[in-house]
């Protein structure tokens, strides 16, 4: 039986694309952490550098699903430079406001704007699509596509870091900034892969993909499960603090990782005949049944085996939402609708960040474990919610917009 992976690639222009999309996605992994490492060093506090790295994130949050629609409206080719461009200066610009001691609003600022950088996960995800459509090799596509933002996410922030405390403070913003710079560089002139424009009826002219029912309910459940994320990378540092073993840590995320990568790997290759809403409920319950034995966790060893089972179900679930966005959203608004689940998934993952961070500095490690559990059976409750709409959705034509 042939590799579903490796028939992916046999499309000409894949590879290159996949590959230059890898460089510029990897800003949006490293970015927020980077601006950390840079500005608590140069101006020796954490306040200062939490503020604006939350001003990075907060941009991505609201940019990125606003340039996605108007990559819908007027292509990839014309949309991506002037976006990535003005990125890539802000984040030079911040560079030089952090070494020479600019007013603080500079910082922010400049953060600001260098956070309205596309959404490369979407824009690579698109050209997927438009090669894929109606193929089983779209999932296997989306699964692959699962796999690399774990990967981003798990070199980005570790390069970042060590990039910064190594070398010099701007080390790690500067290589953020050319990532970004040479990956659109090599994206967009790849115009036999880029998705042609497609007809927008008259009611998808002026409406945002996200007055759609059913992308709300799609984004709300990656909400959810990204705050699950952004807890278990808290509380994994404070527990392993707790055991005496602040390194573990690591190991624990790296653990949590591999169990979706490869979990993804292996859903990727399976082509299921089962309703894709169905999938949703069975991933969301799995997700939300394997954050209560957190509870159970006495070290390092036990927290690492059970994050690996909760991993296993994190990327066959994210698969499925991509599979629901790509069935249910009109094509287009394709793009701005897969950003708007990406930006889902972003947000959650930094509000489980900061609420488990206050709620373990109150209760310890397990009033963590409490919110991880609340997240997850909010997870599968946004899903319950959505399967009615999205089987519905899914048996007749993707849904119109309203304008």
């Amino acid at each position: 039986m042939a590799n579903p992976y490796s028939t992916l690639f046999k499309a000409p222009g894949t590879v290159a694309f996949s590959a230059a999309g890898f460089l510029a996605r990897l800003p949006m992994a490293m970015g927020a952490i980077a601006i950390i490492a840079m500005v608590s060093q140069l101006r020796g506090g954490y306040g200062l550098a939490g503020a604006v790295s939350a001003t990075f994130t907060l941009s991505m949050a609201v940019c990125a699903p606003q340039i996605s629609r108007l990559v819908d409206r007027y292509g990839q080719s014309k949309v991506l430079p002037p976006f990535a461009g003005a990125s890539v200066a802000a984040f030079g610009v911040l560079v030089l406001c952090a070494r020479y001691d600019a007013p603080a609003w500079t910082l922010f600022a400049c953060a600001a704007i260098a956070g309205a950088l596309p959404n490369m996960s979407a824009m690579v995800r698109s050209r997927w699509t438009h090669l894929y459509r109606g193929q089983d090799r779209l999932h296997t596509a989306f699964s692959l596509e699962s796999v690399v933002d774990e990967l981003t996410y798990m070199v980005g922030p570790a390069v970042a870091v060590t990039l910064s405390t190594a070398l010099f403070p701007e080390a790690a913003p500067v290589l953020a900034a050319v990532l970004l710079a040479i990956g659109v560089a090599l994206f967009v002139p790849q115009k036999r892969t880029e998705p042609p424009l497609e007809p927008r009826q008259s009611s998808e002219r002026n409406g945002a993909a996200i007055r759609s029912r059913t992308l709300v309910m799609l984004a709300l459940t990656l909400f959810a499960g990204g705050t699950i994320v952004g807890t278990v990378d808290v509380v994994s540092v404070a527990f392993a603090e707790e055991q005496g073993f602040p390194a573990g840590a690591g190991i624990v995320l790296g653990v949590y990782a591999a169990g979706s990568a490869l979990s993804g790997l292996v859903f990727g290759a399976w082509n299921p005949s089962v309703p894709l809403p169905r999938l949703l409920i069975a991933g969301t319950a799995g997700t939300a049944l394997t954050t209560v034995p957190l509870f159970l966790a006495d070290g390092l060893i036990a927290l690492s085996t059970i994050v690996f089972i909760a991993g296993v179900f994190f990327s066959p679930t994210m698969i499925t939402v991509m599979g629901l966005v790509e069935n249910t959203v009109p094509a287009a608004q394709l793009t701005e609708g897969m950003t708007w689940v990406i930006t889902g998934l972003s947000a959650g993952a930094a509000l489980g960040a900061g609420l488990s961070g206050a709620v373990v500095d109150a209760f310890g490690p397990v009033g963590g474990f409490t919110v991880a559990v609340t997240a997850g059976a909010a997870t599968f409750a946004f899903a319950l919610a959505a399967y009615r709409p999205l089987s519905a959705a899914t048996a007749a034509e993707p849904e119109p917009v309203a304008g």
